[in-house]
């Protein structure tokens, strides 16, 4: 080896080995945030207030009082009532995956000492997509609000309704609206919580619907993508289009309520409603 040669680095095995996934990077303003960080604030970048995926549990748990929530119906899981090729198996790899049953978790809780009866869908478990599960979870949850006289919150991130379940699928964007029916009808409140993403046959059902529609800031509202609706129009789309912001100019939204603020945004507005 010559004099000026460098010799060979050597690797320092075993140690200053980052582990991967400890950090994200914002897709707003690109700084990089530690999982640590992240939990701390809410699943959101505290430089720029960008809200991440927020998976169900984390969500109960910033909403609901201390030890106040009970899950309802967790057992209840997809079957595959058409036949569609590896969907038994495709749920099942997710269950395990997930800890989830299905995309929705429901459940009895407290917000501010107000008695209420929740559902959030989680994204993580096919993209949050409504199934006849799901339907029947969030339609079971408003019967037990009725009978128990509970306001009922309904937090929605969905691709909208599950093609695997075709028809099926459907049927429940008109039985979660004949359920909330009958708990208007029994002078109940329900505040609807709208996050990214409400697509498709969710937002044109109960995610629309509430007596009250809240977003988190920059969510994606809407049932067809924009490249669909530019395609079927054949027009430009406005800036901002799908935004929450550009549903709240629109009176879609009644209000953008931060993360960080919606548990006492959710008590405030059931201590109103409610007698």
């Amino acid at each position: 080896m010559g004099i000026f040669d460098k010799p060979p680095l050597r690797r320092n095995k075993g140690k200053d080995v980052v582990p991967e996934g400890l950090w994200t990077k914002c897709p707003d303003c690109s700084a990089m945030l530690h999982q640590l960080e992240l939990r701390q604030h809410f699943q959101t970048c505290h430089h720029c207030g960008h809200h991440f995926l927020m998976d169900s549990h984390d969500r109960i748990a910033l909403i609901a009082d201390p030890e106040s929530f009970e899950e309802t119906d967790n057992e209840l899981i997809s079957a595959n009532p058409l036949g569609f090729a590896n969907y038994s198996e495709k749920t099942a790899g997710l269950r395990e995956k997930t800890r989830l049953n299905d995309a929705v978790v429901t459940g009895r809780l407290k917000i501010g000492g107000k008695p209420a009866v929740i559902a959030v869908m989680d994204f993580k478990f096919f993209a949050g997509s409504m199934g006849s599960v799901v339907g029947e979870k969030i339609t079971r949850a408003i019967e037990i609000a009725i009978k128990e006289k509970r306001g009922v919150v309904i937090v929605s991130a969905s691709s909208g309704a599950r093609m695997q379940e075709g028809m099926l699928s459907l049927m429940q964007m008109a039985k979660t609206c004949g359920a909330l029916a009958r708990l208007s009808e029994a002078g109940l409140p329900y505040i609807s919580v709208l996050t990214h993403p409400t697509t498709g046959g969710v937002t044109a059902s109960f995610a629309t619907i509430g007596d009250v529609n809240l977003a988190e800031p920059k969510c994606m509202i809407g049932f067809a993508g924009p490249r669909v609706v530019k395609e079927t129009t054949h027009q430009n789309l406005p800036p901002g289009f799908q935004t929450a912001e550009f549903m709240l100019d629109h009176g879609l939204v009644d209000a953008i309520v931060p993360r960080v603020k919606l548990r006492d945004k959710l008590a405030t507005l059931l201590g109103y409603m409610m007698a």
